[in-house]
């Protein structure tokens, strides 16, 4: 599934810091290292704050990273300057969390989904009512919306139109940003249904952001949890519910409701808050409020590590250290 000659974008210790007041820095991420791959969802999950979204704005270049490296097929981006930074661009897209506020409300639909063609001179003027018309239907939307102001669309068709202006370019990344956080349930599985249902047939790779791991392990190919800027564990997606080792991604499973759930059974929440990103504690940065917290936990970071094939722990109870 995760051969080397289908790795697209690869991100190797990546950290991203913010100076803040006081000449304090705010660490957003901390040596994160994950592979996108072709035909495959990389779903990232965790609380609000945790890091996952600063990750992808650096994949896609929004961001640029305080260290580390990412590369698109074997090639530092962070080295491309100029107009070789800008073709490359069209390479990596997103869809934003909210497309009220990523679309220009005084344009119509057809000239925001067609913006990016123009502007890489891929069409003309002439060819935009058609080519619009041509996503819209991509994404199973009629075309005679293309007229229409994002304002006078659902919250559904506008993220849908999000989708189409992504994939318009023929990207081979795509990074979703939490893009089904605002819309109801039924809403929430018809736009995941049309991202597997494009992924199939175009290849691309996916990159999806959420709080939400119920819906991210329904379909991504590998997940990825972030606790406060750092990876704790990398697991397929298929093996999230009965195999998760780490006790944030179990507490996360934990508080997860079901109309199928053992309602016998007692909801565990998760002690105390998460630490500021200001001051983030010596040790493992779970430690506050992990049950099974022992001492090397509150001296020594755990390091990610592989307990077996493609499922990797950033947790002491599975490193040799445990014994101390």
């Amino acid at each position: 599934m995760y051969e080397k000659e289908n790795l697209i974008l690869e991100a190797k210790h990546v950290s991203k810091k913010f100076q803040s007041s006081g000449n304090r820095l705010l660490t957003a991420c901390e040596d994160v290292s994950l592979n996108f791959y072709k035909n495959q969802t990389l779903g990232i999950v965790g609380e609000s704050g945790c890091g996952k979204s600063t990750f992808m704005r650096m994949a896609v270049g929004l961001e640029k990273p305080s260290s580390g490296e990412l590369f698109f097929h074997g090639r530092n981006m962070l080295e491309l300057k100029g107009e070789e930074l800008r073709l490359n661009r069209r390479n990596i897209q997103m869809i934003f969390q909210d497309p009220s506020e990523a679309f220009h409300p005084r344009m119509k639909v057809k000239e925001i989904i067609c913006e990016p063609l123009l502007n890489f001179s891929l069409i003309n003027r002439k060819e935009v009512d058609s080519k619009a018309r041509e996503l819209l239907e991509m994404v199973e939307l009629p075309g005679n919306l293309a007229d229409r102001y994002p304002h006078d669309m659902s919250g559904g068709q506008r993220q849908r139109a999000g989708i189409a202006r992504a994939l318009a370019l023929e990207p081979e990344v795509i990074v979703c940003d939490e893009i089904t956080s605002s819309l109801d349930v039924s809403a929430q599985k018809t736009i995941v249904e049309l991202l597997i249902k494009l992924q199939n047939k175009k290849h691309v790779s996916i990159g999806f952001i959420s709080h939400d791991l119920a819906l991210v392990q329904q379909f991504a190919h590998q997940v990825a949890v972030m606790y406060l800027g750092n990876i704790v564990e990398i697991i397929n997606g298929n093996e999230v519910c009965v195999n998760a080792r780490h006790p944030y991604t179990q507490a996360l499973l934990d508080s997860i409701f079901d109309v199928h759930m053992d309602f016998s059974k007692e909801i565990m929440s998760i002690e105390s808050e998460v630490p500021s990103p200001l001051n983030v504690p010596a040790g493992c940065p779970f430690r506050n409020r992990c049950s099974y917290c022992m001492k090397v936990c509150e001296t020594e970071k755990p390091k990610l590590k592989e307990i077996e094939p493609c499922h990797m722990v950033a947790c002491h109870r599975y490193n040799d250290l445990c014994c101390i």
